[in-house]
């Protein structure tokens, strides 16, 4: 009976212990979260205009008030006569830079983390979150460039004065689209004709 009782404590004692590879695993959990770092938030992407309806009584709206501080309801209710006037294009102008801005300060933010996490980290586990972490940060940034450049475009055509035409039909691109896409150089029919194009032919 005695040895039948030592065996049952014996066997209880083993079950309340952590097995070595469980407690090895939260080590490598509890060391990965202290190496990870919170990644600079993508550069912020204007609100769909689909999600905003033209309401008449703002149609005026911007004759009282400064480009900056117009919304995208108030330029989007502007009569169709007053297109790409002075108001809108400093109203897209204003956007644009902010746009701008906000990915040359995420550009800065990743530059210092990179920097931060130089030291070397002796945990293959370890090294290779952060590895990923790093690629990730890269490839948004990389993308963020190329829509740098196009917003840059975009200021340039303002200046000139050439801001929310078609390069291909010389038609309005529309306010609408505009909003949803400042960067946008062709109407929604060009760009669908030109997508169709490079679908059938591989381009």
């Amino acid at each position: 009976m005695k040895t039948t009782a030592g065996k049952t404590a014996s066997k209880a004692a083993s079950t309340r212990q952590t097995p070595p590879a469980q407690a090895t695993v939260k080590s490598r959990a509890k060391t990965s979260s202290a190496h990870k770092k919170t990644l600079p938030p993508p550069a912020a992407k204007p609100a769909a205009a689909a999600l905003i309806k033209k309401d008449p009584r703002l149609a005026d709206n911007w004759k009282n008030k400064p480009a900056q501080e117009l919304t995208d309801a108030e330029v989007l209710a502007m009569p169709d006569d007053e297109y790409m006037n002075e108001a809108q294009m400093a109203f897209f102008r204003h956007k644009l830079v902010g746009l701008r801005n906000g990915i040359l300060e995420n550009a800065d933010e990743t530059t210092e983390h990179l920097r931060e996490d130089t030291i070397v980290v002796p945990d293959p586990a370890d090294r290779a979150t952060i590895e990923e972490e790093h690629a990730l940060e890269l490839r948004t940034r990389d993308r963020e460039r190329k829509l740098l450049k196009k917003i840059e475009q975009s200021i340039a055509r303002i200046d000139m004065g050439e801001y929310g035409y078609c390069d291909e039909t010389g038609e309005p691109i529309g306010v609408g689209r505009l909003l949803a896409r400042p960067t946008a150089t062709l109407s929604l029919e060009a760009q669908q004709r030109r997508e169709l194009k490079q679908k059938m032919f591989g381009e």
